[in-house]
């Protein structure tokens, strides 16, 4: 009864229990299905030097001073700062669609025409989702906006989510809109980068304490004895053995491959919002300027989770979810001295720093 046991050795897992052993003093013993730590955030270095990220590109940002100090405590960050370069009509350009999107893609006349009428309407710097931005009578400003939707977001969205953007969460169309701005970054977060030493590094030295035991390789269920809290980043709906059904996801396939010359496209990231299946490109050596006469790529393919066949990854976020969600919540909420968090726990589509800062927030509670 003397030691806590946390379920997940990602980021949320990762800094509980950092917290525990660190702040309080506590045993933890920390166990993860998987084979190695750090959850999605995994990355290694292969054998061209290379960092990879083994579940897509990980990008820390945050306007959370507390969170980012946290993590400052075990890395350095780089200066870093995330540009999505999207193919449109053949021709590369940065999205979020902003003012910059507008010259690149458009006659120059009728660029200059939608720029003067986005900031008669909309105030600069703002972004506007794009459900919203089609709310218009002005009809270059309508044509822009089903120009956008159809270009950056209807096939984009039909990929990943496997619907159109009218029938997913608008928290989830919100996060790419149209950005009244010259701006071309994908975040405007006050700090942002990438872990000099890596992810996988990263959570190492946070779960490198003589408190915290780890154990790879181990289900739950396989777990005996009794522990003083429980700290669940899995699925809770695995958590209660499915009793309301399966709560669902988005998972994803990244086909790795590798190219004998030095790059092999302008960016970090590229999407395809309207051609071929895969909805991105990545390009790994691109975050830690590696040095290599090789280069490595994932093309991402999304589809829907299947139990056994591959990983959660995104929560689904439709009302029906939710309430299905709040029945395993009700039921988490007569447990004694078990915490669900992390994107599987809560079943929310959280950001590294969201996960870290909802980390804290529950250390802070019990400590309380």
């Amino acid at each position: 009864m003397d030691t806590n046991l946390v379920v997940g050795a990602g980021f949320s897992g990762a800094v509980i229990a950092n917290l525990l052993a660190d702040k309080l003093g506590e045993k933890v013993l920390v166990i993860d299905k998987k084979e190695h730590i750090a959850g999605n955030s995994y990355d290694y270095t292969d054998e061209n030097g290379i960092k990879i990220h083994k579940y897509g590109s990980h990008i820390f940002h945050t306007n959370n001073e507390k969170v980012w100090e946290f993590l400052k405590n075990f890395t350095d960050l780089n200066t870093y700062m995330h540009r999505v370069v999207a193919v449109i009509d053949g021709i590369e350009t940065t999205i979020p669609f902003n003012i910059n999107t507008l010259y690149d893609v458009l006659p120059q006349s009728l660029a200059k025409r939608l720029e003067e009428k986005l900031l008669d309407v909309f105030e600069y710097n703002t972004k506007v989702p794009i459900l919203e931005f089609q709310k218009q009578n002005d009809s270059d400003l309508k044509f822009l906006a089903d120009y956008v939707y159809e270009k950056v977001f209807l096939h984009y969205t039909n990929k990943q989510w496997g619907t159109s953007p009218k029938e997913v969460d608008s928290a989830v169309t919100a996060r790419v809109p149209v950005f009244i701005s010259r701006d071309d970054r994908y975040f405007q977060d006050k700090y942002q980068g990438i872990p000099v030493c890596g992810y996988t590094r990263t959570i190492e030295k946070m779960l490198k304490h003589p408190n915290i035991e780890i154990k790879l390789n181990t289900d739950y269920k396989d777990i005996k004895g009794d522990f003083k809290r429980i700290f669940y980043t899995g699925p809770i709906d695995e958590f209660f053995d499915y009793k309301f059904g399966q709560l669902p996801y988005r998972s994803v396939n990244f086909k790795l491959e590798t190219h004998n010359h030095e790059y092999y496209q302008c960016n970090a990231v590229v999407n395809y919002p309207c051609n071929y299946d895969f909805t991105r490109i990545h390009e790994y050596k691109y975050y830690l300027n590696d040095i290599s006469s090789k280069t490595v790529i994932a093309k991402e393919y999304s589809e829907d989770f299947v139990l056994g066949k591959n990983d959660r990854y995104y929560p689904v976020p439709k009302e029906e979810n939710k309430k299905l969600y709040d029945r395993y919540l009700s039921e988490a909420e007569k447990l004694n001295n078990v915490y669900f968090l992390g994107r599987l726990g809560d079943y929310k589509y959280y950001n590294m720093d969201q996960a870290i800062e909802r980390a804290i927030e529950v250390f802070e509670r019990i400590v309380k």
